[in-house]
């Protein structure tokens, strides 16, 4: 019989592992911040007995150079601009909609001092800080008054809590929408205090199913744009005109809120207000192209309401999201939306700039060449409607090693992996960043 085989000991490396307070005492880590130095030691540690662990590490790396790395990793800025070669206009995970030079202009001047958030220049008084904001809405949507709260999820708790706390509102079940991680109708409804009325089915609601269930405790109809995906076939929706005209005051949800024509079919915030709903909320991003809020307009009683209601403080604006909006809005009220990124990206064709990009790489030796593609909005807007240009693809071994490569530089690039290429889509990429991007893709293919 064989003897049985003995049980491996333990790996030699764990016992060449210096402790915490000798690496901490190294030349390269004196003179850094102590509880960095500590933490980036620990997680270095931590990391290598897991690589010798899992059979990845047969010798010890150089550990005073990857805590001295990882503290320098630990004191960088982690939230910080990136280039978003994507396609994706509306890019969630990327921040969604880069501001207009004079919004982010408009921003800085008030971030780097005091501003007059709240006084009244002429008088040395007191001032509302919504006035900047409240014109250019209400001259843009021909509405009575208009506030804006941090994005289009408060705006509609606030207008159900101010409006409808402990009484009806009255909804399609077609609209019991879910809207990104955590926005659900019926969620909302609940958070804000309102009963919801469900009426109609999936597919086809009429204004009489809401006539059917108003009742003396109704205090809103709801209507909800379904902004992120569409119900197709054997259909039927109550209209504007149609719910405005039954009495109670209709409140809807435009979600991505378009306040220009020209790209898909969203329904413009302006005409939905002269249809006859009562107040409307949409985004501040998304399809205008401004810093994330939720904009609130209509009747000015309602819009008042929801003002003087106490969770207005909590959702408000601060000073740097106001003037990046404000700067927005007075960009389309002077007739200049191509100024706003956003906008012209929705707009443009990519093609022109992808080819002179394709052909400038060419010259340096780069394999690259022009495709059809199309991009989208993102962002939960405009779903079904694609954007059709031509994007940069390289073909090159290992296109995810070098994706990642440029998500690691400086400045970081976002591209495409997808058809066994590098893809960059020049539709997302800002005219200031072209060179920065070559410059950065050069490296990485390089590398």
């Amino acid at each position: 019989m064989l003897a049985p085989m003995a049980a491996p000991g333990p790996n030699p490396l764990f016992r060449q592992i210096p402790g915490v307070d000798a690496l901490l005492a190294s030349a390269g880590l004196a003179g850094l911040p102590p509880a960095l130095a500590r933490l980036a030691v620990r997680q270095v540690l931590g990391e290598t007995r897991d690589g010798i662990r899992s059979g990845e590490l047969a010798q010890l790396p150089d550990l005073e150079a990857a805590c001295v790395a990882r503290v320098a990793d630990l004191r960088r800025q982690k939230l910080r601009g990136v280039i978003n070669a994507t396609g994706i206009v509306l890019h969630t995970n990327l921040g969604r909609a880069p501001l207009a030079p004079q919004a982010a202009a408009a921003v800085a001047d008030v971030a780097a001092g005091y501003s007059n958030a709240e006084l009244e220049l002429s008088s040395g008084k007191r001032g509302g800080r919504l006035r900047g904001i409240r014109e250019p809405l209400c001259l843009l949507l021909g509405c009575d008054d208009a506030i804006a709260v941090n994005n289009n999820a408060a705006a509609v708790v606030l207008a159900l809590a101010a409006l409808a706390k402990d009484r009806e509102v009255v909804v399609s079940r077609g609209e019991l929408v879910e809207i990104g991680g955590s926005f659900r109708v019926p969620d909302i409804m609940a958070a804000s205090g309102a009963r919801m009325v469900e009426v109609g089915t999936t597919n086809r609601t009429r204004a009489g199913d809401y006539a059917a269930a108003m009742g003396p405790d109704t205090a809103l109809l709801l209507k909800v744009h379904r902004s992120n995906f569409q119900v197709v076939g054997f259909t039927e929706d109550a209209g504007t005109a149609e719910l405005a005209a039954l009495g109670p005051p209709l409140l809807q949800d435009l979600g991505s809120g378009a306040l220009l024509d020209g790209v898909g079919d969203e329904p413009l915030v302006s005409r939905v207000l002269s249809a006859g709903a009562a107040l409307v909320c949409f985004s501040g991003d998304k399809l205008l192209g401004g810093p994330q809020a939720g904009i609130l307009a209509g009747r000015g009683e309602l819009v008042r309401a929801c003002r003087e209601h106490p969770l207005y403080r909590a959702l408000r604006l601060d000073k740097l999201v106001l003037a990046g909006l404000e700067a927005t809005l007075r960009l389309v009220l002077a007739g200049d939306p191509m100024a706003i990124p956003t906008q012209r990206m929705l707009r443009e064709d990519p093609t022109p700039r992808a080819r002179a990009l394709a052909e400038r790489l060419r010259r340096e030796g780069v394999d690259a060449v022009t495709e059809a593609d199309v991009a989208f909005t993102g962002g939960g807007a405009l779903p079904q409607v694609p954007l059709p240009g031509e994007v940069v693809a390289i073909r090159t071994t290992g296109a995810a090693k070098v994706a990642r490569a440029l998500r690691l530089g400086d400045p970081a690039v976002v591209p495409r992996v997808g058809r066994d290429a590098l893809l960059l889509d020049l539709r997302t990429v800002l005219p200031s960043q072209e060179e920065a991007l070559t410059a950065g893709l050069l490296l990485a293919l390089r590398a």
